[in-house]
């Protein structure tokens, strides 16, 4: 019995979670059962082949398959590019290309933490929104 290496990843932006599993193979790359070159929109499709232009022959090594739930289209396109990226460092173990994806741009390896503020009380719907007085 052969075991081969599987590396898991995960990447979430806004409510977006995304899921890559990454093994040895010839390049294919699908999300949610689609293969990358028929993925739309175009501009989420170039968005997710950021990663693999930047690792380069190293990309052609590995099949990558990719599950994302929730969020919109482009949250979910940047869920998909950061665990991809994060599954492709950790698979390849390469810290050129960790290097390079991080000089690039910082968002390929690291999640952005950003998230709706928490509404409060007597603010009518607004977080931050100061209240409104009626004394003249």
């Amino acid at each position: 019995m052969t075991t081969s290496k599987v590396v898991v990843a995960s990447g979430k932006r806004k409510s977006a979670v995304a899921k890559a599993v990454v093994r040895a193979g010839t390049g294919n790359i699908t999300i949610n059962k689609k293969l990358i070159d028929y993925y739309e929109p175009m501009m989420a499709r170039m968005k997710l082949q950021e990663p693999l232009l930047l690792a380069g022959d190293s990309a052609a090594k590995v099949d990558i398959e990719i599950s994302v739930r929730g969020g919109g289209v482009m949250g979910q396109a940047e869920a998909a590019r950061l665990a991809m990226a994060k599954g492709v460092v950790a698979f390849l173990k390469d810290e050129k290309l960790e290097k390079a994806f991080l000089e690039y741009d910082r968002r390929l390896l690291v999640a952005d933490v950003r998230r709706k503020e928490v509404r409060k009380p007597n603010r009518h719907g607004k977080a931050r929104a100061a209240t409104q007085k009626s004394y003249r």
